[in-house]
């Protein structure tokens, strides 16, 4: 590692905003154990990777600072960080679990639920890693509901949603609840929720909602309700150390993201909304989940211990 500019990470970026999301996630814990310097590139389309793989070249790197770890998240990126390597060098990090052999890779970050052994290139995590830190602002009277949609692991059912979230805002008037929607979200719920007329309840789709509004609300709320198609916001909102409850829908099959959330419901990390009692406060993590900063620890610890 290079004592003047610190650690040289590349980030090779599909542009998907979830896979975004896990490496800022990593990026930010990194930059509390080690000076960083982050440099953002774009994959190249597979074929033009594997191309230059195979040549031992990466244009997009010709004329930055050599990488000391290269880091990526999508499918789209294995090939161009194994390029990356083969031309400048560095230790490469995937978040997830790859479609090519693990072996390649230096280190693999991937969630438990993909059901991957962990080895000595291996970290299993509980979810993706994200940029949420604990809260120490949480208020019991700031409520926060997150609604997902159409999605491959549940059967959306508007009317089930809605019968859910009415019957939690009546049952908890002493907390003010904020509800949000995502891009997935069914036109005919966002019509469902004008007939929700509580004086607790605040609605802010999805569309009128800004960069950084969420995880500002989210660090504010005591507890949070979501939807189980949107699991990396239940362990986003794990992360920030609220009570985290899970509203009810029905599989479509036995995923790995289904079983995931029935392991968490399981180890008492969350509450089934079926198993939820009217008024009742959600019970928050004894321990901490911090994903990101347990692996950036091991990094440092490992690759760079005397940064």
């Amino acid at each position: 590692m290079n004592g003047n500019s610190g650690c040289v990470i590349w980030t090779i970026t599909d542009g998907k905003p979830g896979h975004l999301q896990q490496i800022r996630g990593l990026l930010k814990a990194l930059r509390q154990q080690l000076p960083v310097r982050e440099i953002e590139l774009r994959a190249l389309p597979p074929l033009q990777a594997l191309a230059h793989l195979a040549g031992g070249s990466f244009p997009p790197g010709e004329g930055l600072p050599v990488p000391d770890l290269i880091v990526g998240a999508g499918h789209a990126t294995h090939l161009n960080i194994l390029a990356a390597k083969r031309a400048y060098g560095g230790k490469t990090v995937v978040l997830m679990k790859p479609s090519l052999p693990r072996q390649l890779f230096d280190l693999c970050l991937i969630p438990q639920h993909d059901g991957v052994a962990p080895s000595k290139q291996v970290i299993l995590t509980q979810g993706a890693l994200n940029t949420m830190q604990r809260s120490v602002a949480a208020d019991p009277n700031v409520g926060l509901i997150l609604l997902g949609g159409i999605s491959r692991h549940y059967v959306w059912q508007d009317d089930e949603i809605l019968a859910a979230v009415g019957k939690l805002v009546a049952a908890t008037p002493q907390v003010h609840w904020t509800l949000t929607t995502s891009p997935r979200t069914p036109a005919s719920l966002l019509d469902g929720l004008q007939g929700l007329a509580h004086a607790n309840l605040e609605v802010v789709p999805f569309a009128r909602t800004t960069q950084g509004w969420l995880h500002e609300v989210l660090g504010c709320a005591g507890q949070v309700w979501v939807t189980p198609d949107s699991v990396s916001m239940v362990y986003e909102a794990l992360t920030s150390g609220t009570g985290v409850g899970v509203f009810d829908l029905p599989t479509r099959h036995s995923s790995r993201v289904v079983r995931g959330l029935e392991r968490l419901a399981q180890s008492g990390w969350v509450t089934r909304f079926q198993h939820w009692q009217a008024g009742q406060s959600l019970p928050h993590l004894n321990g901490q989940l911090d994903e990101a900063a347990r692996c950036a620890k091991w990094i440092k610890q490992f690759w760079y211990p005397n940064a």
